[in-house]
């Protein structure tokens, strides 16, 4: 079989399997996009745009939608040779009848006045959700989410933790917890009993993860009360996230709840950047600050994102080794195509198949899920066609059926779905 054709036929045949997105920013209040501001609004857009050339000017509040959509339009010949590109392209052409080859600035208002009429359509979520092949996808939920108004058996809930660990210091984050869960913060006692209060509160509304966003010299530690007393009372929590993280921790073990970790990011890099485009990695991370959470939590399972290639590595010997680390997806400036084929190559060739996640969509609206899907089916079709059928380790079939499990089934019993 020609090799075009053997790709195409797995791409083909792994575009059948329903999915279930393990991570997302999907509000599940607003699932879908309002007009094409809202697919262009998406931080990549904005980032690339403004790094080829445009002011920040468009990105202003005062600015009409469809201006500020003629102006990221205007600029995308800077930047169409991008994977982000190629997703805006894919966009166009499956929700908004897109039939060019290349988007011009005369294209914007034309897109503008499809993607209005197309989003308004009755019944427009279940379309894109149909579309997609999409089953299920996993949410990002602050503590004192109510998880109210949506189907948590689609929407699931995950909760996010990174307000808990590196804001307890702030009166508001108290205030809030206060307000959720009717708990006073004072000692190690009440924060723990404030947290399992909020476990209670989103296991019973469906939630099947837990995950936070860490940085690069983050190492979580297991601090005794007293030490936790003292930083509460007196010192206003400044240096207790450590072990904060770990009491998180605890009652994951406890809820057996895996505990999804991005570990690498470095917040306001780039201080003049535009909304979301600010934040970059270092070469300092390493998971070598995580042995210790690692080796004193078995039982529960870390579905590790690295932000970086050049880790890939490390998270690949540390899945090889520990039962309870798993590589999760290809996380935001590693999911382009010719990271993700190297990252995936090294993964399938050293880590048992029974612990690959393979991708997950990171949307903010659901029409993203599609493309970034299609994008990285496409270069799990090429692996598998290069490394595993052709050398004839597997069939075909036996390269669908691993496929399956990277995109479906491993999710599926990792976060017991």
């Amino acid at each position: 079989m020609p090799a075009d054709a053997l790709v195409a036929d797995l791409t083909t045949a792994l575009a059948e399997i329903p999915l279930i997105d393990p991570h997302s920013h999907i509000d599940p209040l607003h699932p879908v996009s309002k007009s094409l501001d809202d697919i262009l609004g998406y931080h990549y857009y904005t980032e690339l745009a403004h790094s080829a050339g445009m002011s920040q000017a468009p990105l202003g509040k005062d600015v009409s939608p469809r201006d500020r959509v003629r102006e990221i339009v205007r600029h995308m010949g800077r930047y169409d040779n991008t994977a982000q590109y190629g997703w805006f392209l894919d966009i166009a052409r499956t929700f908004l009848g897109f039939t060019g080859t290349q988007i011009t600035p005369d294209d914007a208002d034309t897109l503008f006045d499809a993607a209005e009429t197309a989003f308004a359509r009755p019944g427009w979520e279940k379309q894109v959700f149909k579309k997609t092949n999409l089953e299920k996808i996993f949410l990002t939920n602050e503590f004192d989410d109510p998880l109210e108004g949506f189907d948590t058996s689609v929407y699931v809930p995950c909760l996010r933790t990174d307000t808990l660990v590196f804001h307890l210091d702030r009166l508001d984050t108290r205030d809030r917890i206060h307000k959720a869960t009717g708990i006073q913060v004072v000692d190690a006692a009440t924060l723990r009993m404030a947290i399992a209060t909020l476990f209670l509160h989103f296991t019973r509304k469906g939630a099947k993860a837990c995950a936070i966003s860490l940085p690069p010299n983050f190492e979580p530690v297991h601090y005794d009360d007293e030490y936790i007393y003292e930083q509460i009372r007196f010192h206003n929590c400044h240096d207790i996230g450590p072990g904060v993280f770990w009491i998180v921790a605890e009652f994951c073990r406890e809820f057996r709840m895996p505990f999804d970790l991005m570990i690498g990011v470095n917040r306001r890099v780039y201080t003049n950047g535009v909304y979301q485009g600010q934040d970059l990695f270092d070469q300092r991370t390493s998971l070598i600050q995580y042995r210790r959470l690692f080796n004193a939590f078995p039982e529960v399972t870390f579905p590790v994102s690295v932000l970086t290639s050049g880790q890939n590595q490390e998270l690949v010997s540390y899945s090889w080794i520990f039962p309870n680390v798993v590589p999760n997806g290809h996380w935001w400036y590693s999911n382009i195509p010719p990271y993700i084929r190297a990252d995936l190559s090294e993964r399938l060739q050293a880590v048992p198949k029974t612990k690959l996640i393979g991708y997950y969509s990171d949307a903010y609206k659901l029409e993203f899920v599609l493309p970034k899907y299609a994008m990285y089916r496409r270069v799990l079709a090429g692996v598998l066609a290069d490394e595993f059928v052709r050398p004839g380790r597997l069939t075909e079939t036996e390269a669908v059926a691993l496929g399956t499990r990277l995109l479906r089934d491993n999710v599926r019993e990792t976060f017991k779905v």
